[in-house]
Formats: C-alpha cells, sequence, structure tokens
C-alpha cells in the first residue's frame, strides 16, 4: 500500500487536524476524484478500496 520503506521510528504522533487542504486538493488525472466531506485519519487500505469500489461502479470509464 501506500508506505514508506524506510523510516526512523516506528510510530509518529500525528497531532490535531486543523484548517483546509492547500496543495493536492485538484483533479489532475481523470474526470472523478474523492473528496472527504469531514476530517478524520484513513488509512491506505481505505483509500484503496474507496478506489476500487468506484471504479466497479462507474466501469473503469472514469480511469
Amino acid at each position: 500500500m501506500l508506505l514508506p520503506k524506510r523510516v526512523k521510528y516506528r510510530r509518529q504522533q500525528r497531532g490535531r487536524m486543523t484548517g483546509k487542504a492547500l496543495r493536492g486538493n485538484k483533479v489532475t488525472n481523470g474526470d472523478y476524484g474523492l473528496q472527504a466531506l469531514e476530517p478524520a485519519w484513513i488509512t491506505s487500505n481505505q483509500i484503496e478500496a474507496a478506489r476500487i469500489a468506484m471504479t466497479r461502479y462507474i466501469k473503469r470509464g472514469g480511469q
């Protein structure tokens, strides 16, 4: 999934979620995107499951 190969420490303190995304909030590849309606910590497995469900729903037309 979306994990770095090597990290200095195993666990990272995540801090607080505040504000809105300034970068990475525009669709660059394709016509469709996934937008969060509320702040939450999501894992790479959840992002991948949402991507697979979207492509299955639109029959690979948006990929």
